[in-house]
């Protein structure tokens, strides 16, 4: 597995290299071969170089491998040039991410914005493939007189690229649509946003039960899940699963999900996992946070979860800091400090004390306030109850309209 040059000052090259093994494995490769190369610039031709292409080609016949993947974007001249020099396929980073994306997805919608991602990443590889790409053809319905064969793939991709692009756009109309319902109820939304492979699905399983399931493999999860959370203060949110995040994520990927990533925009609340055993976690943190900046989730409101809390030493562990919450998504510990962080971080549907005096024979407002929020005390006094409770604000609009329309008129308490 060829490193190429220019990955970044901010990564090391091994670093990055160790990165793309762990993500070959996770789309099913076994590791024949590392090498890495350090150039002053990239080959035009090869990236790097034809003393490094033969030293590859010599590893890849000696091991019997049968992909190269390169953690370098390559053009589709030197993608080319390599496959004849090494005769091998050779890939690079951003096809095996979207490889992995295409075996992941499993909802249409996840599908159909893999295929989005292909097709943009296709388009510019077309030319260039041989005799088979420049045939010229007549046929009825596909192509004009004297139009290559090149012309026609371009063209069909093109117009498939359209249609994706406008299912898509549906699929972003009925999100909106969906967050407006939301907001009539007023639910809060938390987006769990991070690294891949940091644990959020198993922290979105310990929060809402949801028996998503866990991999250790990397972008594990793809489709986005919503389940409902209650908080401690008795007030019911929405908690969203999204993709993992990834350095040089492929920005084709980045335009295809944009209708998850929405999901991450319009949350009232960004908790942003990490795993802090990973020795990368800062590094891994600060991409985190410039993803969220590029797609205009910066200014929302975040907590910082330091996860996989378990797997350091006990003089290492901690239950919070200043920065954020210290927990283990696996064995549950200091699930209850990131709650209680939740609930005092969440702007939206405050929590408020009320009294409300309701008919004895009320039973549903009661239940209303028993379920979602928390009564301190409750005075009979005939054929009316008297319940004081913290509640959310939002809850105390709906039991008021309730009791405006269903109550009788109630004589103040002196």
């Amino acid at each position: 597995m060829p490193s190429g040059p220019g990955r970044g000052k901010a990564v090391p090259a091994e670093e990055s290299l160790e990165e793309l093994a762990e993500l070959a494995a996770s789309a099913g490769a076994q590791i024949a071969e590392k090498v890495f190369q350090t150039r002053p610039a990239p080959d035009a031709a090869t990236l790097v170089g034809h003393g490094k292409v033969d030293e590859i080609a010599a590893a890849v016949a000696s091991s019997g491998a049968g992909v190269v993947i390169f953690d370098h974007d390559l053009s589709p001249t030197q993608q080319r040039n390599l496959e004849k020099a090494i005769d091998a396929k050779v890939i690079d980073r951003t096809q095996l991410i979207l490889d992995i994306f295409a075996s992941r997805a499993r909802t249409r919608e996840g599908r159909l914005q893999v295929e989005l991602a292909q097709l943009n990443y296709l388009l510019p590889r077309l030319s260039g493939h041989g005799v088979e790409m420049s045939r010229l053809g007549g046929g009825i319905g596909t192509r004009g007189p004297g139009e290559t064969q090149l012309e026609t793939d371009r063209r069909r991709i093109g117009r498939r690229i359209k249609k994706i692009a406008d299912a898509l756009e549906g699929v972003r109309a009925g999100r909106a649509l969906h967050r407006q319902r939301r907001s009539a109820v007023p639910l809060a939304t938390l987006a769990l946003a991070g690294y891949t492979n940091a644990g959020k699905s198993t922290l979105f399983n310990r929060l809402t039960q949801a028996g998503v399931a866990v991999d250790a493999r990397m972008f594990a999860t793809l489709d986005p899940t919503v389940r409902p959370l209650i908080l401690p203060s008795r007030r019911r949110v929405l908690v969203s699963d999204t993709v993992g995040f990834i350095r040089n994520l492929p920005t084709t990927l980045v335009k295809a999900f944009r209708a998850t990533l929405e999901e991450v925009t319009e949350a009232a609340l960004v908790l942003h996992v990490v795993d802090a055993s990973s020795p990368s976690a800062a590094e891994h943190t600060a991409h985190v946070l410039q993803v969220l900046a590029e797609i205009g989730a910066a200014q929302i409101p975040q907590i910082l979860i330091m996860n996989k809390m378990d797997r350091l030493p006990p003089e290492a562990r901690g239950h919070s800091n200043a920065r954020g919450v210290a927990i283990s998504a696996l064995t549950g510990a200091g699930i209850d400090q990131l709650l209680a962080a939740i609930d005092e971080a969440l702007p939206l549907d405050p929590i408020v004390r009320a009294t409300f005096r309701l008919s004895a024979g009320d039973g549903a407002s009661m239940a209303l306030l028993h379920e979602f929020g928390q009564v301190l005390e409750t005075r009979y006094c005939g054929e009316y109850c008297e319940l004081e409770a913290e509640i959310p604000e939002s809850l105390q609009r709906r039991v008021e309209n309730i009791v405006g329309k269903s109550a009788p008129r109630i004589p103040k308490v002196p």
